[in-house]
């Protein structure tokens, strides 16, 4: 991998919500190589850099806003040269119980406006992703409302139970070692 992504929405109002599981990860992965957040203008959002052993990889949270994700992402992935195919994108998935935390590449978006855009402005849906559940309202009238709100304390524990199991194939996913992260993931317990 080259670039990582959590997708979120920025400010205090929102770093509590659902949406922004995709930030929660990133930030984690942040703490634990103590690299620092720094705002850059040009990728509309917060960059930090993660070198482990023969690891290099850029961090990326896009402050554009959860819909618009793909103008942050698409700005760095130009200038630094990086195909979709060494892109990974973190973020909430409503199809999936809290807990529950799968890697793929490609497919469909699912409604997912962030993922959305991002697919438009790299002109393809062919990154990787990695979808951390938050569960679902049960009604489509009701998901606005739902992932910008705050999960119950029962569904942010299965939360954080997910993006730490995501975090630990992070070795794997820094170095590329993209199928084996997968079967590590998806191998049940």
């Amino acid at each position: 991998m080259q670039l990582v992504v959590g997708l979120g929405n920025p400010g205090a109002e929102y770093a509590r919500t659902r949406h922004n599981a995709g930030f929660w990860w990133v930030d984690r992965i942040a703490e634990r190589h103590r690299a620092v957040w720094r705002e850059e203008p040009k990728f509309h959002g917060a960059v930090a850099r993660v070198v482990d052993g023969e690891a290099d990889v850029w961090l990326l949270k896009p402050f554009t806003y959860m819909n618009l994700s793909g103008r942050a992402v698409g700005a760095m992935a130009r200038f630094y040269k990086i195909a979709p195919e060494r892109l990974l994108v973190a973020h909430d998935e409503l199809d999936f119980a809290p807990g529950t935390v799968k890697l793929k590449r490609g497919g469909g978006v699912a409604g997912h406006n962030g993922l959305k855009d991002i697919a438009a402005h790299l002109a393809t849906p062919n990154f990787w992703r990695l979808r951390i559940g938050i569960g679902h309202p049960g009604v489509g009238s009701d998901v606005a409302a739902y992932v910008l709100s705050p999960p119950r304390s029962e569904e942010l524990g299965a939360i954080e139970q997910a993006i730490a199991r995501g975090l630990e194939v992070w070795p794997l996913l820094a170095r590329g070692q993209m199928e084996a992260a997968m079967q590590k993931l998806h191998t049940k317990r």
